[in-house]
This record gives C-alpha cells, structure tokens and sequence, in this order.
C-alpha cells in the first residue's frame, strides 16, 4: 500500500473558533491506482491534498506513505519526501519563465544531487515520456498551454516519484488540451505511476478509475468505476 490515513485531522484557529478542515479522514490508495479527489469549494479537498502531498502536516492522526510516518518527520525530511517521493503538477503549471524545457524538467534532479549524464538521460526520457522532445530548448513563453503542462508533467515524473499529485491540471487549458493531458495521465498510470487529481469537474474526473469526494471536511463517498 502506497497511502495509509487514519483519522487525519486538520483544525485552523481562527481566533476563539476553531476550523476543522479536515475532520477524521480514513484513506487507503494502493500503487498504480488512478484516484479523483473532489469536492465543493470549502470542502476541505485543498487542505487535504496539502496533506497528501506533505505540503503540510495534520494536526492529528496517522498518515503512512511508503511505510513511513510522515507525520513525525522534520521540515527538512518532508522536503527530501516532496522532492524523491512525490511529483506535483499544478493549475498554473509553476515553471521557472527564462528557463528552457529541458531546464525545468532538470531541476528536481538538480536538488536530488544526480550527476549530469544520468540528469540528461533521465530528462530525455521524460520529454519523450510526454511527446514534447522537439521542444526542449523553447522557454514556456514558446509554448501553449497544454506543451507548458507537458512540461511540469515530465518534471512531476523525471524523479521517479511514488505519487503523481495533481491540483487541478486542466484549470487553466481548453476542453481539447485539458482532455489530452487527461490521457497523458491515463498512460502513465497503465505504465504503472499512481496518480491523485484533484479536480471540481465530472468531466476531468470521468478518466480517474476512483473518485473520492470530499464535503465538510469528511470522505461522502469512494467509488471505483467499472
């Protein structure tokens, strides 16, 4: 099992009223699963995919991942889990502006201390993971919407990561893009990546083989698709 939460809980003090954002959670994902996770703005969906992809920590409960509990690891060592274990990929798709492809796809492996053959190899295989080999010298100002996603997707993947996390992947791109990243992603979980995504529409969740929808801060409903 790759994800192992029991009873997550995260409260936010707002003065004297405290804000339980996510409320006793249980959740299981095995590798190679393809979840949706969605939820109504103010759902408690963001903060627990904050939790997910150890951006934060709960303010109580057990979250395993890999076997490891996350929950009592330091900031320094919750960096190390972001940067080795998980792949983000975001709404408004974070790349560095002066930077080439290949350039943004290299930096995870930068911070990880790989030496420069194997960062090459690695982030070749990544852009041809992604069908965006042709475009590796071009800044993201050169590329649409969809090749800029492309591109934070190789570098979600260029680690190797245990988990895909991804926030709202096809926010910012037309329906044809957002449907084509959606199957980018539907490959790279049949070749064997577990992927998270978090989305508000049925039509982005429709690809994900698991939809877990969240509502005040509570799991309503975990359904697999048949």
């Amino acid at each position: 099992m790759l994800i192992r939460m029991r009873d997550i809980k995260k409260h936010f003090d707002m003065g004297a009223q405290v804000i339980p954002a996510v409320d006793g959670v249980d959740l299981d994902v095995d590798r190679n699963e393809y979840v949706a996770l969605m939820g109504p703005s103010g759902s408690g969906k963001t903060t627990f995919m904050t939790l997910i992809g150890c951006l934060d920590t709960p303010t109580s409960g057990l979250y395993e991942l890999n076997g490891r509990d996350i929950t009592k690891l330091a900031d320094d060592d919750l960096a190390h889990i972001r940067n080795k274990e998980i792949g983000f990929v975001f709404q408004t798709f974070n790349l560095l502006p002066r930077a080439t492809a290949f350039q943004n796809v290299e930096l995870p492996l930068v911070y990880a201390g790989v030496d420069g053959r194997e960062r090459k190899d690695r982030v070749w295989a990544a852009l041809r993971a992604v069908n965006l080999e042709d475009r590796a010298t071009h800044r993201p100002s050169e590329l649409s919407g969809g090749q800029r996603q492309r591109v934070a997707i190789a570098r979600a993947v260029v680690n190797g990561p245990s988990l895909i996390l991804a926030d709202e992947p096809t926010g910012n791109l037309d329906s044809k893009s957002g449907a084509e990243i959606m199957e980018l992603f539907t490959s790279l979980n049949k070749i064997g990546n577990t992927i998270i995504v978090v989305t508000h529409e049925d039509d982005i969740a429709k690809f994900c083989r698991r939809v877990v929808r969240i509502r005040d801060g509570k799991i309503e409903s975990d359904t697999i698709r048949t």
